[in-house]
């Protein structure tokens, strides 16, 4: 009984030992953050089929932690009065919150959030954008951003935005007032979009001024998504918690007229 007594008095300790380094491997071990950015053409897919499981799939497979989505009907008529965002986070299992730019067909239009991670700020910023005219149709612009609380408790600040399609001095306002409205450079911070800018042009290059942009280097098109031809969607961020480990293009055809821009980073303390 003395001999068991003995041996157990040494195990106890070498195990509490094994477990305390294992514990902090772990600690020092640095976090993954996927990120996707998406815009879902309002849940049209290249065949004119609305199919939001469709999409919840496209999402699924890339494992993201964090979404940036675009062109997301709530409540609109063409696509059947669904709230897409919320239907989103129902089949994808993530936390969602979305930000409305304008009334649609009796709903509403804009950009959305979803994160594996509680919501801790919410906040959506208007951005600059010329009124449409009778010859000229445009439409109200805006970020939504919010802040994640990690695994390992540092927070992230997230945004999704959109920038005008067809009003080339518009995307450089746009650009501009990102910079201007975000540029707090207290936490980490990622930046998503369909910008509608390619990458040597004007309002890619002012974000390149306060934001590193998580391109692969091909430069890989993202629309349409049918032999894609532009690379107009993007990823930036900014902090030296963020480091990115890959960047690319899904290749996905039908659920939408864009595919899925992916980026993996990894985050140090």
């Amino acid at each position: 009984m003395l001999t068991t007594i003995r041996h157990w008095t040494l195990v106890i300790p070498l195990l509490f030992l094994m477990s305390f380094q294992s514990a902090n491997a772990q600690a020092d071990e640095p976090l993954v953050l996927r990120v996707l950015c998406y815009n879902i053409h309002y849940g049209q897919g290249m065949d004119k089929v609305y199919d939001i499981p469709r999409l919840a799939k496209v999402i699924e497979k890339a494992k993201p932690d964090l979404v940036a989505l675009q062109e997301v009907d709530v409540g609109v008529r063409r696509s059947g009065q669904l709230h897409e965002a919320r239907q989103l986070a129902d089949l994808t299992g993530l936390k969602v919150r979305f930000g409305p730019t304008q009334h649609y067909e009796g709903g509403l239009f804009g950009n959305a959030i979803l994160s594996r991670f509680n919501y801790e700020d919410v906040h959506i910023q208007p951005l600059p954008y010329t009124e449409s005219t009778p010859e000229q149709t445009t439409y109200p612009r805006a970020a939504i951003s919010v802040i994640v609380r990690l695994p390992n408790k540092m927070p992230v600040r997230f945004i999704s935005t959109h920038f005008q399609h067809n009003v080339p001095e518009d995307r450089v306002a746009e650009a501009k007032a990102i910079n201007q409205f975000f540029d707090d450079r207290s936490i980490p911070t990622i930046l998503a979009g369909d910008m509608n800018a390619k990458p040597d042009e004007e309002p890619i290059q002012i974000l390149q001024q306060e934001w590193m942009n998580a391109i692969d280097e091909q430069k890989q098109p993202s629309a349409p998504s049918q032999n894609p031809r532009s690379r107009i969607d993007y990823i930036f961020y900014r902090g030296s918690s963020l480091k990115m480990i890959s960047s690319e293009v899904i290749d996905e055809s039908i659920a939408s007229d864009h595919r899925p821009v992916l980026v993996v980073f990894e985050i140090s303390k």
